[in-house]
């Protein structure tokens, strides 16, 4: 029986990982839309962009995929705090 081992960079590790964190800060913002902790959760946002985009900054030096996903992460935040996608009503 062969064993599959896999090599991963502790540091592609540690970028999902922030990635993950910054994805559910924009999730966790948007869920406190309307509620009295509405502020709190725009800077949490805030911060977590901050965060991304530093992270893009630093992932180049990683390779260009890494850099790529960092972006991607960037945008999909930005999507999630400032697109509604609510139906609209009347």
């Amino acid at each position: 029986m062969t064993l599959l081992a896999l090599s991963v960079s502790p540091s592609l590790c540690a970028l999902g990982a922030v990635q993950v964190l910054g994805v559910a800060t924009a999730g966790i913002s948007r869920l406190m839309e309307g509620t009295r902790h509405e502020r709190l959760g725009h800077w949490l946002c805030l911060g977590g962009l901050a965060v991304i985009g530093a992270t893009c900054g630093a992932a180049v030096r990683l390779g260009p995929d890494a850099a790529a996903c960092c972006a991607v992460t960037l945008a999909i935040m930005t999507l999630i705090a400032v697109c509604d996608f609510a139906p609209q009503t009347r």
